[in-house]
C-alpha cells in the first residue's frame, strides 16, 4: 500500500521528463496546482487567495529540499545502469521514491488541511461528490474488464512506460513483459473496495468536528494499517512481477537503447539542476 504513493513522485518524474521544457511546467506549478484542484471544488477568490499563500513556501520547500534528492536518485539509478541490475535494485529504487512521496505527502497536508477549513459545507459536499463520482468511473473502467482485457492493459501499460525510455522493445523484451502481465493478480476489485472504505472515513472527517485534521493526518500516517492482508499480498506479489520484469529489460537492453536512457535521465538532471539554481537565485 504505502509503496504504491512511491508511484506518485515516479510519475512525477516520468511526466517531467516526457514534456518538452521540464523547467517551463515546474516552474508553473502554482497555477497547475489549484486548476487541477478545480477539478474537485469551486474556489472562490478569497480562497483562491489563500491557496495561493499556502502553496508559495511548500513550492520553495520543494524545490530547495526535495529536488536535490531527486537528483541524488538520478544518480543511483545511472550508477545503477553500469552494471548487472537485479530485481533487489529495482525494488531500492522504488523504496527511495517511497520516501520521497511520504515528505512530499507530510508537507501536502499542511495546506490541504489549511484549505479544508476554509471551506464551506457547500463546497465540502461538493467535493465529497466528486470523489465519489470518480470512485463510480474507476468502477465502470476497471471492474467491467475481464481478466485478458486486465493482461493487455497491464501489457500495454509496461510497453509504454519502458518505451518511452528506451525506444523501440525488441521480440525478447517484449516478451518478458508479457510475461510478467500473465502473472500479475488482479488487485482492481480489491483496491476500488479499500478505496471506497477511505471515502468513508473521509466522509466522517470531514463532518470536520473539533480535532477532525490531527484525525486526517493520524488516518493517512496508519493507513497501511488498516488495508486488508489480502490486498498487501497482491500488491507485494506484483511489485515482486514487475521488478523481476524491469531488470531483465534493463539487462538486455541494446547499445542504442542505453544511450536513449541514459540520455534522458541526464536531460531530466539537468533540467532539475536548473530549477535549483533558479530556487537559490530567488531566495538570494
Amino acid at each position: 500500500m504505502c509503496r504504491a504513493r512511491a508511484v506518485v513522485v515516479s510519475l512525477f518524474l516520468l511526466f517531467l521528463a516526457g514534456c518538452s521544457s521540464t523547467t517551463f511546467i515546474y516552474n508553473r506549478l502554482d497555477f497547475i496546482l489549484p486548476w487541477y484542484l478545480d477539478d474537485y471544488v469551486e474556489l472562490n477568490r478569497q480562497q483562491d487567495a489563500f491557496l495561493e499563500e499556502q502553496l508559495a513556501p511548500f513550492l520553495a520547500w520543494h524545490r530547495s529540499e526535495e529536488l536535490p534528492t531527486y537528483i541524488r536518485i538520478l544518480d543511483d539509478i545511472d550508477s545503477t545502469l553500469d552494471r548487472d541490475i537485479t530485481a533487489d535494485d529495482v525494488a531500492a529504487i522504488s523504496l527511495e521514491f517511497e520516501e520521497a512521496w511520504f515528505r512530499l505527502e507530510g508537507r501536502a497536508l499542511d495546506w490541504l488541511l489549511a484549505l479544508g477549513a476554509e471551506l464551506s459545507d457547500e463546497q465540502v459536499d461538493e467535493f465529497l461528490a466528486e470523489l465519489w463520482e470518480q470512485q463510480e468511473k474507476y468502477e465502470k473502467k476497471y471492474l467491467e474488464r475481464s481478466d485478458e482485457e486486465y493482461r493487455e492493459d497491464s501489457y500495454d501499460s509496461l510497453v509504454d512506460s519502458m518505451q518511452d525510455y528506451l525506444g523501440r522493445l525488441d521480440r525478447e523484451q517484449k516478451q518478458v513483459l508479457e510475461n510478467a502481465s500473465a502473472g500479475l493478480q488482479r488487485s482492481d476489485g480489491i483496491w476500488l473496495r479499500e478505496r471506497a472504505a477511505w471515502l468513508e472515513r473521509l466522509e466522517g472527517f470531514m463532518q470536520r468536528q473539533p480535532g477532525w485534521q490531527a484525525a486526517i493526518r493520524d488516518a493517512v500516517a496508519r493507513r497501511s494499517e488498516v488495508v486488508s492482508e489480502e490486498y498487501l499480498a497482491l500488491y507485494d506479489h506484483n511489485l515482486g512481477v514487475i521488478y523481476e520484469a524491469l531488470a531483465q529489460v534493463l539487462n538486455s537492453r541494446s547499445e542504442a537503447q542505453d544511450r536513449r536512457l541514459r540520455g534522458k535521465l541526464s536531460d531530466l538532471r539537468k533540467d532539475l539542476e536548473t530549477l535549483v539554481s533558479q530556487g537559490k537565485a530567488k531566495a538570494a
